[in-house]
Parts: structure tokens; C-alpha cells; sequence
């Protein structure tokens, strides 16, 4: 009697472990699913997939391609976008970066920059896009957007590094989209 009566006990905690790490396992669930809905920052692109198509490059009409931001963080004053060559010879080489762009406007459409944006210096020494131009082999390229509590008082000389500084603190979120570009 005394084995059941143990074992009675200890059936009693398996049972409510069980019943906890059930009600744990919805919750996280739960939770999950409640993000789900709400949605993470993200970037995409109608022609950005794996690759960067040719139109979009210096071996094409050299124009940025229409970009989308999805759930914007509703707090998010501006958003700043850097698109950089990941695998530049010299470590990362900007070749867009932008600033102060609305963030309601939903993206950028293909060859524009939005109203009241600033383009800054990008590594060619330009204030515009600049598309992919590896000199050898494929390159990865990162379109990041970053959305910030405050626009950003900065002039139209500034480079990734002032944008850097600028935004320190001012983070909300980031979200990116990498594509490869190989000239043929």
C-alpha cells in the first residue's frame, strides 16, 4: 500500500508538470502567433529576390529598384536606408545611403528618392544611387532601412559614419534584404 500511496504522489507531480508544460507550451504559442499578427519590420522587393537583376546595376540603367517597408514601427519618426557591397575589396562599400524618408510612405518606387529625404555621400563621392559594379565575382549587397524615433538634422554631405553617429540611441528597428550581383 505504501508504494501506491507514493506512487499516488508522484503521479500527482507528473500530472501537474504535464499540466504546466502544457500551459507553457500555449502560452509561448500564443505569444508567437500574437507577433505573427503584429508583424516584424521587414524590407522586400518585387525584382530583389536572390539576385539583383541587370537593370539595377551599372551594366544596366544603374536605378534604384522599387523597395517595400512592411510593418513599420508606429512610433518611428523617419527611416534612414544604407545599401552597401558587402563584399568589397576593402571591406563594406556604400553605394546609396538616405535619410529623413517618411515613414507612411510604404517603400520606394523603382528610380526615386520620396520628398523631404536627403541623400548623403555615398563611397563613390555621389549624393545618389549607385548600383552594384563588382569588378569579379558575384557580390552580396544589403538594402537596410533602419527606422528611428526622430528625424535626423544632418547635411547632405554626411557618410555612413555621420549617419552612425547620428542615430546612436535612435534605433527602433532594422531590417535588410540581400541580394548577389555577378557581371558576366
Amino acid at each position: 500500500m505504501a508504494f501506491l500511496k507514493n506512487g499516488g504522489d508522484e503521479m500527482k507531480k507528473l500530472s501537474f508538470a504535464f499540466l504546466f508544460l502544457a500551459f507553457l507550451g500555449f502560452s509561448v504559442s500564443y505569444a508567437l502567433s500574437q507577433d505573427q499578427k503584429k508583424g516584424r519590420f521587414k524590407i522586400a522587393s518585387p525584382v530583389v529576390d536572390r539576385d539583383i537583376p541587370r537593370k539595377y546595376t551599372c551594366d544596366g540603367e544603374n536605378v534604384n529598384p522599387p523597395l517595400d517597408f512592411n510593418n513599420v514601427p508606429p512610433q518611428a519618426k523617419s527611416l534612414a536606408l544604407v545599401f552597401d557591397d558587402l563584399d568589397a575589396p576593402r571591406g563594406t562599400f556604400v553605394h546609396w545611403i538616405m535619410w529623413n524618408i517618411d515613414p507612411g510612405i510604404g517603400g520606394l518606387k523603382e528610380n526615386s528618392v520620396p520628398i523631404g529625404a536627403v541623400q548623403g555621400m555615398n563611397d563613390f563621392k555621389k549624393h545618389h544611387y549607385g548600383g552594384p559594379c563588382p569588378p569579379s565575382r558575384a557580390h552580396r549587397y544589403a538594402f537596410k532601412v533602419i527606422a528611428l524615433n526622430t528625424r535626423l538634422n544632418l547635411g547632405s554631405d554626411s557618410t555612413r559614419v555621420d549617419l552612425q553617429k547620428a542615430s546612436q540611441g535612435h534605433v527602433i528597428a532594422e531590417a535588410q534584404i540581400i541580394g548577389r550581383y555577378g557581371r558576366k
